[in-house]
């Protein structure tokens, strides 16, 4: 019977990509001690997620794409993902910008709407050169060892010279994020630099297309409850928002 239940559950699963205890206790007419003990023993074999209150289907880690395949996935509501970072943003803020396409639309977005004074901290030679030649944008760029599929820079100097600034607010991208799992990224080394940037920043913004939330990676940056903010596109699970939320977390939907 319990391998049926099993069987059972992963079948559910695999058509809804989500599911309750209490939708499984009415299921299969069993207790929720029973249905905890089930989705555990199935989250210890790696069939699945295991969230709060519940189960997610399991799903490969994400993808790294080049940088250059990268920025034409999702473009749209990247674009509306950075408009709307922007508009958060204040004259004379020290900003963080960590790099990816999202953040990079950012950038444009900053030069676009002339936002000024404005610093902004980067890793990315990307967001560098799209913000060089603004007078009213002061770059500040931390140096390190350079990450040619993300032209990022990242590694041991990159990170001792981010713990001695501080900033106002910072936008991150990542490759995933995972309610109960955390903010990911397929590179180990970003990741640290990532999480370096949620610690010396006043508030934190995850700027995320709905791709990337539910999603890991091979890298965890942080825990979820470190973020202040999480702007993304209105493809997103719902249920997903109510964990993320629930962590006492805004969501922005664009």
């Amino acid at each position: 019977m319990a391998d049926e239940r099993k069987q059972r559950i992963l079948e559910l699963l695999k058509l809804q990509g989500r599911l309750t205890v209490e939708e499984l206790v009415k299921n299969l007419r069993v207790t929720a001690v029973t249905v905890r003990a089930d989705l555990d023993g199935l989250a210890d074999s790696g069939l699945l997620t295991r969230s709060r209150g519940g189960a997610l289907k399991q799903v490969d880690p994400a993808p790294e794409y080049p940088l250059s395949v990268r920025e034409h996935l999702h473009q749209p509501e990247k674009q509306r993902i950075a408009k709307a970072a922007v508009e958060l943003m204040q004259p004379t803020q020290t900003i963080l910008l960590d790099s990816g396409t999202t953040t990079l639309e950012i950038a444009r977005r900053i030069r676009a709407l002339k936002l000024h004074p404005l610093t902004v901290i980067t890793n990315s030679l990307q967001i560098a050169t799209e913000l060089a030649g603004l007078t009213q944008v002061t770059i500040v760029l931390p140096g390190g060892i350079l990450r040619p599929n993300s032209y990022s820079m990242i590694g041991p100097y990159a990170e001792r010279t981010l713990r001695e600034m501080s900033a106002d607010q910072a936008f991150l991208g990542v490759d995933g994020l995972d309610p109960s799992y955390g903010l990911c990224t397929t590179d180990m080394l970003g990741s640290q630099v990532d999480a370096l940037m949620i610690q010396i920043a006043r508030e934190v913004t995850i700027v995320a297309d709905s791709s990337k939330i539910g999603r890991r990676g091979l890298s965890v940056i942080a825990k979820t409850n470190a973020i202040h903010r999480l702007i993304t596109d209105r493809g997103v699970d719902p249920r997903l928002i109510d964990e993320i939320e629930a962590q006492g977390i805004t969501v922005q939907l664009v």
